[in-house]
């Protein structure tokens, strides 16, 4: 189990649930565009939400942010660790600086103002800004030469006296990311924030990231999640949401469950499934429904569903827990249906 780390009020790590975080695109200076953003977050489920902090311009407008966000923010550092220290300063709920673009010339400084305000520092190994030895090293940003790298940084801020760490080790390279990750859980105990990054956009780029999240989360690593997709950040919460919920890290929901359909299929069920999942998409409590195309393996197949339906040719029937409690024409049965998990989820 890793080290329990509090961003603002969420804890991650040592068992708490998996966080999902994003990153506002807009700019950050702009105050109206970025809060508005950082609402929609929050009210999508993010749990942590992260800005580019790019110069001191950006640093005074955070100001507010940090103040009035319900949830906890996060400065992103390039380049500049005095930044970081302002960041630190003005109340955000960690930092994160990239080892390969950032000096260590202030390292000393950045640990006394994190220490100062109980600010966490997130370790951002990314791929494609690797430290020069380590690529030259590895002959590129292999596994190897992420984990490595996080190390290093490690070794640095304990020299400091500083263990509120978190740590990433990015790829766009899904292989090499789920590799580099699981290096990294055995060498230490420290939160492990988890994503592809340069996932890129689309089906695509959800496919991708969920490739390489579920594959960590199914293997017990992962502290905090981000799906890294181009567009509008509130679908990464949404693609996020939905990976906790296949995994089964997260059960407060209504899970919608349907088969593919076949020939035995005589109802229009793709059309059934779409109201469903309008009515229960604010559910936030464990419950299953289910939308099968035919008796022959319908309620056998959801026998633990809080409502079925199975459709036929003729009649469909109703069902909960796999018990068959109602046979009626399909038009009925559908409506019977609608009304009953209306009255279910109200």
């Amino acid at each position: 189990m890793t080290k329990t780390v509090k961003i603002g009020k969420t804890e991650i790590g040592g068992g708490n649930a998996v966080a999902v975080q994003s990153m506002t695109n807009t700019d950050t200076s702009d105050y109206v565009a970025t809060s508005a953003q950082i609402s929609a977050l929050a009210a999508a489920g993010c749990d942590i939400v992260r800005l580019a902090v790019r110069d001191l311009r950006d640093v005074e407008t955070c100001k507010k942010y940090v103040v009035e966000s319900e949830v906890p923010l996060v400065a992103d550092i390039q380049f500049d660790y005095r930044l970081a220290v302002s960041c630190a300063d003005i109340g955000f709920a960690k930092v994160r600086y990239n080892p390969g673009n950032t000096s260590h010339d202030g390292l000393k400084e950045l640990v006394a103002a994190c220490k100062a305000n109980g600010c966490p520092i997130r370790i951002g190994i990314n791929g494609g800004s690797l430290e020069k030895d380590i690529r030259a090293k590895y002959n590129g940003a292999t596994a190897a030469a992420l984990s490595e790298s996080a190390m290093r940084s490690v070794a640095a801020l304990e020299r400091e006296g500083f263990d509120d760490i978190v740590i990433s080790v990015k790829s766009s390279d899904v292989k090499k990311c789920v590799e580099a990750y699981r290096i990294l859980s055995k060498s230490c105990a420290y939160p492990l924030h988890i994503g592809i990054t340069e996932s890129g956009a689309g089906e695509d780029a959800v496919i991708k990231s969920t490739a390489g999240i579920a594959s960590l989360l199914l293997d017990g690593i992962g502290d905090t999640i981000r799906v890294s997709l181009t567009g509008d950040p509130v679908r990464e919460v949404e693609v996020g949401r939905s990976i906790l919920r296949s995994v089964g890290l997260d059960r407060n929901y209504a899970e919608v469950v349907s088969c593919p359909t076949c020939a035995r299929c005589f109802y229009d069920l793709e059309s059934l499934v779409h109201k469903t999942k309008r009515i229960v998409k604010n559910v936030g409590k464990p419950m299953k429904i289910a939308v099968m195309g035919c008796v022959v393996n319908g309620p056998g197949e959801a026998s633990d569903a809080d409502l079925g339906i199975a459709g036929g040719k003729e009649n469909a029937v109703l069902f909960r827990k796999g018990a068959v409690f109602a046979t009626m024409p399909v038009a009925e049965a559908e409506a019977e249906f609608i009304k009953m998990l209306s009255e279910l989820v109200s």
